[in-house]
């Protein structure tokens, strides 16, 4: 796939699926509407959605408490093949190779947008925490922008 199409169905990946592919799933629904399908999972899925993604992700308008994380593994337990997908992006290194494991059989492209994890990040107030999962949050819709063009929803 190159650049400048745009894809018809995505999946954002992480590690657990918790913090950094659903904000990123839910900015892409967000900006760019119905225009693909779009979803997320972690290389785990033993965490909920993290309060603060919820929080900053609010702060934007974009409801994210009712993400229930999942993994690659009950992605495919529950049929959603990954070769529905044309789109891989992956947003941790660990994510990047399950997915290139997993598809190395499909016709589809992955990339690897290296996106840090706020939970290691901002100090110990609630509000240098925000500013970490913003800062996130941010880069990631930049990353959108840039890869996908204006938003259009």
């Amino acid at each position: 796939m190159s650049v400048g199409e745009f894809p018809q169905a995505v999946l954002f990946c992480c590690d657990h699926n918790a913090v950094r592919s659903p904000m990123a799933e839910a900015l892409m629904k967000k900006f760019y509407g119905q225009r693909a399908y779009v979803q997320s999972a972690g290389v785990k899925n033993d965490m909920e959605i993290d309060g603060f993604s919820v929080a900053v992700c609010a702060e934007m308008g974009i409801e994210l408490s009712r993400h229930r994380s999942r993994s690659f593994e009950e992605m495919q337990e529950l049929g959603d093949d990954l070769g529905q997908y044309d789109l891989i992006i992956a947003l941790s290194a660990r994510s990047k190779t399950q997915a290139l494991d997993l598809t190395k059989h499909y016709h589809l492209t992955v990339e690897y947008w290296p996106i840090i994890d706020p939970t290691s990040l901002g100090g110990d107030t609630r509000e240098a925490k925000m500013a970490a999962y913003r800062q996130v949050r941010d880069q990631i819709r930049d990353k959108l922008i840039e890869r996908f063009g204006p938003p259009t929803a």
